[in-house]
């Protein structure tokens, strides 16, 4: 069915009653290249930002027991009180962020969720949200359907994709008033040490900034610990850090995340989840008490596969002849294509109709994404290697043309 051809009984398109800011979003870039592949089994999908680990098998059973016991219905809206508290042991333990679980913290829909309260609750029109690029794809279409104005702040390959304090004073002006922060980073894996973060802290102090931090990836870091910006001095007060547990234990399915901040801001995100989505669900959040409370091991082993996969794809792109910087977080690599001379749209789009290929063109990414494309290697080593000697043949191939 074609929406904007469906005519009312008046002969009136039915788009004319959607609002033009919903009609001016693009859909995700990632979706829309990844319904080119649909069921072809001859693919080998490094796209999807999704671990290939089933969530390990005492969570699925915790679940299970939940529903044995008769646990549907709603909980409290910010989540139930011992999930609440374990996370804020967690973050204490692990991340040296403390927080309040009666007031400081939410349980939701996944952290998509999360980012969508975060910027409904601290939009108002015309304010301006300074985004690191490359970026998720979703930060600014939120930040748009909100009244937003996204800001991309540009970061380099040659730095290897870290923000700097001199990029984000260039992107401020009156109008600013949120930063979002994804590190470790979608798409590029780059990550910030704390000496990296302190004259960002600084800029934001100077500028009177809040800052949405996504930590989505925090476990997944490999050549130190991943230090979250809200443990930095004196920023947790400005800072909403958002997390979940969909990558770092395998759950993407489940929609649990949580986000924390001060109990004022924390208040009012509350409200809006509550008119929305009311709570997450019960059986996903006994589901992720389980992974904290006994879920850790599993946890460090997946990031130690993952660990073996990112030596194994940085080197293969390398030695196909492709630039590409070592990711330290997440689980996707971010190599260039600019030798080439083709456009990321292009060589994505051939890569997988001639080679079987499928990655994510880095121009959906934002400007700064042009000329690179996302790879996940979330997938088996056998993947992987088969992945790049298609790859390698590919550009082999071009290299001919030339």
């Amino acid at each position: 069915m074609i929406v904007n051809e469906q005519t009312t009984g008046n002969n009136k398109k039915m788009t004319s009653y959607l609002a033009p800011l919903v009609q001016q979003i693009p859909p995700s870039g990632i979706r829309k290249f990844f319904d080119l592949v649909g069921d072809n089994k001859d693919i080998i999908t490094l796209g999807v930002g999704e671990p290939d680990f089933v969530t390990p098998w005492h969570m699925r059973e915790a679940c299970v027991y939940s529903l044995e016991r008769g646990m549907t219905s709603y909980t409290s809206n910010a989540g139930m009180p011992k999930l609440r508290e374990a996370i804020s042991e967690y973050l204490d333990t692990q991340f040296d962020t403390k927080y309040d679980p009666k007031d400081e913290i939410i349980v939701t829909v996944g952290g998509s969720e999360a980012i969508d309260l975060a910027l409904r609750a601290l939009i108002v029109p015309g304010d301006e949200i300074l985004i690191p690029e490359p970026s998720y794809v979703a930060y600014s279409p939120i930040a748009s359907i909100g009244g937003g104005i996204p800001v991309g702040v540009e970061t380099y390959a040659k730095d290897q994709f870290k923000l700097t304090a001199e990029a984000l004073e260039a992107g401020i002006t009156p109008k600013s008033k949120v930063v979002i922060l994804c590190y470790p980073s979608n798409p590029t894996g780059a990550i910030m040490t704390y000496e990296e973060w302190l004259p960002i802290a600084e800029v934001i102090k100077k500028h009177d900034l809040i800052v949405i931090a996504d930590e989505i990836y925090a476990e997944l870091t490999y050549t130190q610990k991943h230090v979250s910006f809200a443990a930095i001095p004196d920023m947790k007060e400005r800072t909403i850090l958002v997390s979940g547990f969909s990558k770092a234990f395998a759950m993407t399915g489940w929609r649990i995340g949580y986000m924390c901040g001060h109990p004022e801001l924390i208040a009012a995100m509350l409200k809006i989840h509550q008119y929305t989505v009311m709570c997450a669900p019960a059986m996903g959040q006994v589901a992720a008490l389980e992974a904290l409370t006994n879920g850790l091991g599993e946890k460090d082993r997946m990031v130690e596969s993952y660990n073996q996969r990112r030596r194994l794809i940085v080197q293969g792109f390398r030695d196909i002849g492709l630039d590409c910087h070592e990711p330290q977080g997440a689980f996707y690599a971010f190599p260039s294509i600019q030798k080439t001379g083709m456009s990321s749209d292009l060589f994505a789009e051939r890569l997988l109709t001639e080679n079987k290929v499928a990655a994510v063109p880095g121009n959906v990414f934002g400007p700064q994404g042009e000329g690179f494309l996302r790879c996940s290697y979330a997938t088996s080593v056998t993947q992987l290697n088969e992945a790049l000697e298609r790859i390698g043949n590919f550009v082999y191939k071009l290299q001919k043309e030339g």
